[in-house]
């Protein structure tokens, strides 16, 4: 049984479908260290006693980092892994401009850029009692979604990257956001020039691919750099006994 100060290979908890714990999968592939998986069904198995375990909120995604520890919210995550790239060149060091820059990428993803798309996830799965509701709901989410695109393609303006001319994590997390456009259908991808280029840039990504994989509940690519899918269970009895 690990104990949490016994470096193990870490283990990565994404949501699906469609979470926003595809970019963390992003991240983790970009690093180029070993991980494992462990696909955690919405809303069922993420709000399931088992699941809270790993956590409490009953959200995705969460990380067993290789020392033991549990680590909640994508943001908290995506730092992580920046200061674990930092020895093999593939991190922003903090105290940086380059690490500021990235830093307000994440942030406004994780705030402007996610919730713009709340109500729209909200008329999808609950669905208000009226017409009219549901009508206030998706033009209000249309409008958010719109402005916070717009927001973006400012930002982007002489970027080749989210935070400049470095990929950093800040474009793994866009990547498991902005394809939210296309289940909502909430405009034409191209609207945005800037957002679309960055968007198209990472889509053949092979880790991209391999979070495409994993969340489709298929094998990994060879070339992937997760060694394993585990299963909640197997996850589960690889915590230390405190944790859990």
């Amino acid at each position: 049984m690990n104990t949490p100060h016994t470096p193990s290979t870490p283990i990565l908890f994404y949501g699906v479908p469609g979470g926003s714990s595809f970019g963390s999968i992003v991240a983790l592939e970009w690093l180029g260290r070993p991980y494992r998986l462990t696909r955690i069904g919405m809303p069922e198995q993420v709000k399931s006693p088992a699941y809270a375990a790993i956590n409490p909120l009953g959200e995705t995604p969460s990380l067993r980092t290789a020392d033991g520890r549990l680590i909640s919210e994508s943001a908290a995550i995506l730092n992580h892994v920046n200061a674990l790239g930092l020895p093999y060149g593939r991190g922003v060091a903090q105290g940086t401009p380059e690490f500021d820059a990235m830093n307000y990428a994440l942030s406004f993803l994780n705030t402007t850029f996610y919730g713009a798309f709340a109500p729209l996830w909200a008329l999808l799965e609950h669905g208000p009692e009226s017409e009219m509701a549901a009508a206030a709901l998706k033009d209000y989410g249309h409008a958010a979604v719109q402005k916070a695109h717009a927001a973006l393609e400012r930002l982007l303006e002489g970027r080749t990257w989210m935070a400049g001319d470095q990929r950093t994590v800040a474009d793994a997390y866009f990547m498991g956001i902005a394809r939210w456009l296309d289940y909502h259908q909430v405009f034409p991808r191209d609207r945005f020039p800037r957002v679309h280029a960055l968007y198209e840039r990472l889509r053949d990504d092979p880790a991209v691919r391999v979070a495409e994989a994993a969340e489709a509940g298929e094998p990994l690519p060879a070339a992937a750099v997760a060694t394993a899918q585990l299963t909640l269970d197997e996850a589960l009895a690889l915590l230390p006994s405190d944790a859990r």
